[in-house]
């Protein structure tokens, strides 16, 4: 999906529905689409705030401790009202690093995902985590918080990351997904850390259930939750079987089967392709279906 024509409405505050806001973070790129989408669920008086979005986004690039850029925009949307969590969906840097100048600002209290430490020399682009992230609070799934009018469950996705939870409204049906389903572009699925059978089941989970709206981290709102995720499951076994083909004439190497598989893909993206490439390999390598010797992959 083609990014919409600029103006962007980064920095200002959108009423998605009555509980909820989004304020669009300045980090648009070919992995976020337009920026970070930071949410802000609850009333004039008591908030939480989800997916805070990425750190030094203030005056001239500088961590904004003094509620400037982005964490500023936050504060003004919040106004008068109280944090009462900083909620994140997961640690890769353009989602949680601007939780700790949000509490440093306001004293809330860092709640949700677990901490992630991963070390890995693959192409990650926006998918570098955060080593500094450290929740007050860990939620598993199914667990919830509160507030004046609203309540938030954790829906532990695992897949993108394996620390990644999604968070449903559940007095409107919503459900904020991170990087787990976008209407703009399927997710990254990045070994070591992604994991392409949990995210599979994880999206299995989510076809399971009934929310009204999908709120995700980037790009628009998806209001036909149920057929994108049908879609998304259906996309990656067609990349599953494209795999197996391809090993059936034999022998292959990823950057090979990335050129077959994603034709006049923009060159920026072949690294990404090729790490969703590599998650498929061995979610089938993990399912006896191939091997690998070195970085030549055949059927087993």
């Amino acid at each position: 999906m083609d990014a919409p024509p600029k103006p962007w409405p980064t920095g200002l505050a959108e009423q998605c529905e009555p509980l909820v806001r989004r304020v669009l973070a300045p980090n648009a790129s070919h992995y976020t689409y337009t920026g970070t989408q930071t949410y802000l669920v609850g009333d004039q008086d008591e908030l939480a705030v989800i997916d805070p979005g990425p750190a030094g986004t203030g005056v001239e690039g500088h961590a904004d401790t003094r509620g400037e850029g982005h964490v500023g925009a936050i504060l003004a949307a919040v106004g008068s009202a109280r944090i009462t969590a900083i909620l994140c969906t997961h640690t890769h840097r353009d989602h949680s690093p601007a939780a700790a100048e949000l509490k440093a600002l306001t004293g809330a209290p860092i709640i949700g995902c677990a901490a992630l430490a991963m070390d890995d020399d693959g192409p990650r682009a926006d998918a570098a985590f955060d080593p500094d992230y450290a929740p007050d609070r860990v939620l598993a799934d199914g667990e919830q918080i509160s507030g004046q009018g609203w309540t938030i469950e954790a829906v532990a996705t695992p897949g993108h990351t394996s620390n990644h939870l999604c968070y449903a409204l559940t007095q409107s049906g919503a459900l904020f997904t991170g990087d787990h389903v976008m209407a703009w572009s399927t997710s990254v699925v990045s070994p070591p850390d992604g994991d392409m059978s949990a995210y599979m089941a994880s999206l299995d989970k989510l076809y399971a259930r009934e929310d009204r709206v999908y709120y995700p981290a980037h790009g628009p709102a998806v209001t036909k939750p149920r057929q994108l995720v049908r879609g998304m499951l259906g996309h990656r076994r067609q990349r599953e079987a494209q795999i197996l083909r391809l090993l059936g004439h034999g022998p292959h190497e990823i950057p090979a089967m990335v050129k077959v598989m994603y034709k006049g893909l923009d060159p920026r993206l072949t690294g990404a392709a090729g790490r969703s490439v590599l998650a498929h390999l061995l979610d089938l390598r993990n399912q006896g279906r191939v091997s690998s010797q070195g970085d030549t992959w055949t059927i087993a």
